[in-house]
């Protein structure tokens, strides 16, 4: 007897068989409401042949006991005894007997299983089917059929046959000096016949030195007789181009036991291992499980750590990790498991004594009959400098190293979370004459002295205050911890100071200064944003006031600024809606009171606030670009509304700075008059020195093509400039217009009367037309003529009208010349009116 195995798995059971018969007569003998049948029902009465088959186990408790056994089991178990304990039942027949009974006991149903039991080499399996069944006498009685299951086979034979394993036996044929020459193979199994490529009746009683295989080389054949005469290692591996193979060999006497085992894919696995491990760029190493000896090194660690292959050999891991972590380091590889790869990066501790920061990474492997870790080692030491260096710019400015907006951020969310009862002060700081210094020099100057600028406020600013570098030359000051608002104050006079001390770059000496606006917590705001936005919106206080001085935020600003957010947004609302108007101010002939045209000026008609003056929308379009849009439909407006007027009457209509630099103007021009049908000669486009400021061959140009067009070109504010002389020179104007600050003085200051005198008779001498603006009384009008100026504008005359009523004041003054005091009366009664209705400002500054 040599094993025993059970299956608890119930194979099929064809009907009409003996286990089918057992399972229905245990089934029949079920009764209503009963949980297992009774003894007797089942095993006594016609079982006939069956009962041969049957042996009956008695439960005691935990233990069972055989209590009767037929013919058949008796033969089964070697004995026919009764009454006797399992254990004086051969083992596997127990072992069988109780595995298949402790189941029906469990299920309280009938049982299959099958068992196999080995005899004298030959194995034999039997089908055990067990019914549990009730004693009358009160506990509970098993009864086991046992019955042979197919035909038996030798086990070791079949294992011979079986294997993948090649098993070989070989006879030493000795010389006549009793020396062993060769071998004949006397058996082999498949297997072998299989590793060695030949079919098995070619081999057996071959001799080795004849064949062709890989057990005819002299060198497998002298490690045979080597081992046949006890001379030599039982163990051979033999390769070739297409296997390899572990051979293992036992002489006795004169007769060879050969196993073959095929180690091909071991021996491409080791290959592919010392290939990955020994020629990796990458650091590798074996290390004992156990002791975390080092067993194995590759050439890149040596290289990249400093210690020689051999010192690495007798050293501990333990000895390249810094004392501090060593602790740490080793309760992470005690927890590593089959797989090492912890969620941290590590120090190591090069030979010279170097750290180096690593990632590793490793698995269980076993090496040379040793439990160990596979490890690579990932040097990061580059990788988290550059990380740190990424972070740090993230933070930093480029150009001067000073945190930026985003540290800003996080200085501001820390100190207003622990502000406690001390304020937290924003000081927007932005450099006087910056502009005029990168102009002047040009921007390598420019950064240069943004960098001293930057090293006066690092040295001004210490402890938890900051100084940050947002942009161009704005900077933000913050201190962290003030008791009043003096402190603040205090800091921005000493910085301004500082900022204005002179600099010398490049032998050159730079003098620049600085506006500061002020804001601080709690009542300025309560977030980083707010405190900036708000500092911001001081400092343009600041600088509004000439510069270098600073000043608080107030709420009127936010106010302010609210105020000019709407009415951006309105202001955009009012342009896709058609909110705009033109109204029309006539421009008299003073020499004969009649109308020689108007000037169309913009309006905006808000549906909540009503008339909003241009003086404080036009910048507002300027500044968020809507100018042009606005001015093109203004252009295209007032050439329609034109065409309809008397042939003689023209229409002058203002041109923006920005809208003069756009490069569409010449084409608006041109589509608006050709839409619209007016003769070029009756519009004329009023411009401001502003224009003039940076006289371009532009800007020339572009007058010069809209001169070409025919059209007339006139300049506005004429006297109020640096250099109003000159642009006579560079363009020839069809018009010059008197300023209103030098008629509202006419009458009773000499200075104004001797500016429009002259002014009057440069026109003359020019043979430009003079126009004089703001014209309001009897009086002026008077002066104006006897100096021969050419026309009057003002509310002397009219105020602007909507298109609507220009008919009627071309019939007001279409042929007699009007009294003065008709006109003086008109002025008054449309100046009693609301401001705006007498707003008499240009559309488009």
């Amino acid at each position: 007897m040599t094993t025993v195995s059970a299956s608890s798995q119930n194979p099929d059971i064809q009907f009409g068989s003996d286990l089918a018969v057992l399972q229905r007569k245990w089934q029949a003998a079920v009764l209503p409401g009963q949980g297992l049948p009774g003894y007797e029902e089942v095993m006594l009465g016609s079982l006939g042949r069956l009962a041969d088959h049957i042996a009956l186990l008695k439960v005691d408790g935990d233990d069972l006991e055989l209590s009767r056994t037929g013919r058949y089991v008796q033969s089964w178990v070697g004995h026919d005894r009764w009454n006797v304990p399992l254990s004086d039942v051969p083992p596997d027949c127990a072992l069988a007997l109780a595995q298949v009974a402790r189941n029906a006991l469990q299920n309280q149903r009938p049982h299959l299983a099958v068992a196999s039991c080995v005899r004298d080499g030959l194995v034999q399996k039997y089908d055990l089917l067990a019914l549990p069944t009730a004693s009358r006498w009160g506990g509970t009685l098993i009864g086991v059929y046992v019955n042979e299951q197919g035909r038996r086979y030798h086990l070791l034979d079949s294992i011979f046959t079986t294997t993948d394993d090649g098993i070989l036996s070989l006879a030493a044929i000795r010389d006549h000096q009793q020396h062993s020459s060769d071998f004949h193979i006397v058996h082999l199994n498949p297997s072998a016949a299989r590793l060695l490529g030949q079919p098995a009746q070619a081999l057996l009683w071959s001799r080795l030195r004849a064949g062709n295989h890989l057990l005819s080389s002299a060198a497998v054949i002298e490690w045979l007789r080597q081992v046949i005469d006890g001379h030599s290692n039982s163990k051979l591996e033999i390769d070739s181009d297409q296997r390899s193979l572990s051979l293992s060999a036992t002489a006795c006497g004169d007769m060879l036991s050969v196993t073959m085992s095929d180690v091909t894919s071991l021996k491409r696995r080791e290959a592919s291992f010392r290939l990955l491990f020994d020629n990796n760029p990458m650091p590798m190493w074996v290390i004992d499980a156990g002791t975390l000896a080092f067993l194995k090194v590759n050439d890149a660690a040596i290289a990249h750590y400093g210690y020689s292959r051999d010192k690495f050999l007798g050293m501990r891991v333990p000895e390249i990790w810094p004392p501090d972590e060593r602790e740490a380091h080793l309760q992470a590889v005690l927890q590593a498991g089959d797989n090492y790869l912890t969620d941290r990066n590590w120090r190591h501790l090069k030979a010279d004594g170097t750290e180096i920061e690593i990632v590793a990474f490793g698995r269980r492997v076993a090496f040379e009959g040793q439990d160990g870790y596979l490890v690579a080692v990932v040097d990061v030491t580059e990788r988290r400098k550059a990380e740190a260096r990424i972070a740090y710019m993230a933070q930093h400015d480029a150009l001067t190293g000073l945190p930026n907006r985003e540290a800003y951020q996080q200085r501001m969310q820390s100190l207003l979370e622990l502000r406690g009862d001390s304020h937290v002060a924003v000081l927007c700081v932005d450099l006087d004459l910056f502009k005029n210094v990168n102009d002047a020099f040009g921007h390598p100057i420019g950064d240069r002295l943004l960098q001293m600028v930057a090293e006066r406020l690092r040295q001004q600013t210490s402890g938890r205050n900051l100084a940050v570098r947002l942009g161009g030359d704005e900077f933000v000051i913050v201190l962290a911890q003030i008791a009043s608002p003096n402190e603040a104050s205090d800091c921005a006079t000493a910085l301004i100071e500082r900022l204005s001390v002179p600099y010398t770059i490049d032998g050159l000496d730079v003098v620049i200064g600085a506006s500061i606006g002020i804001a601080l917590s709690p009542s300025d705001g309560g977030t980083a944003d707010e405190l900036l936005r708000n500092a911001d919106m001081a400092l343009d206080r600041a600088k509004d006031s000439g510069g270098n001085c600073h000043h608080f935020f107030e709420p009127e600003m936010d106010r302010l600024a609210q105020r000019r957010r709407d009415l951006e947004i309105d202001l955009r609302r009012a342009f896709a809606c058609g909110q705009f108007e033109l109204h029309y101010q006539p421009l008299i002939g003073l020499a004969e009171g009649r109308i020689a045209g108007f000037e169309a000026l913009l309006r905006w008609r808000h549906p909540e606030r009503g008339m909003i003056s241009p003086a404080e929308f036009v910048p507002v379009a300027e500044d968020i670009g809507l100018i042009v849009g606005i001015g093109e439909w203004v252009l295209r407006q007032a050439c329609a509304e034109a065409a309809t007027w008397p042939e003689h009457i023209k229409v002058a209509v203002n041109l923006s700075p920005v809208q003069f630099r756009s490069r569409h103007l010449v084409q608006a021009v041109i589509s608006a008059l050709a839409q619209s049908g007016l003769p070029a000669s009756r519009l004329e486009l009023e411009i401001t020195e502003t224009v003039f400021l940076a006289e371009t061959e532009a800007n020339l140009a572009t007058l010069h093509q809209l001169r070409d067009l025919g059209v007339r070109i006139s300049m506005d504010d004429f006297g109020t400039g640096y250099s109003s002389l000159s642009y006579l020179r560079s363009f020839p104007f069809d018009k010059i217009k008197i300023d209103r600050s030098f008629v509202q003085d006419l009458a009773h200051r000499p200075d104004c009367l001797a500016i429009v005198r002259a002014i009057s008779g440069l026109g003359r001498s020019l043979n430009i037309t003079t126009t004089a603006e703001g014209v309001e009384s009897a009086e002026q009008l008077d002066w104006l003529r006897a100096e021969g100026c050419n026309e009057g504008q003002g509310f002397l005359f009219s105020p602007a009208r909507p298109g609507a009523e220009v008919a009627a004041l071309l019939a007001q003054f279409g042929g007699q010349r009007p009294r003065a005091v008709e006109i003086e009366q008109e002025a008054e009664q449309y100046c009693s009116s609301p401001p705006l209705a007498c707003e008499g400002r240009k559309n488009v500054a």
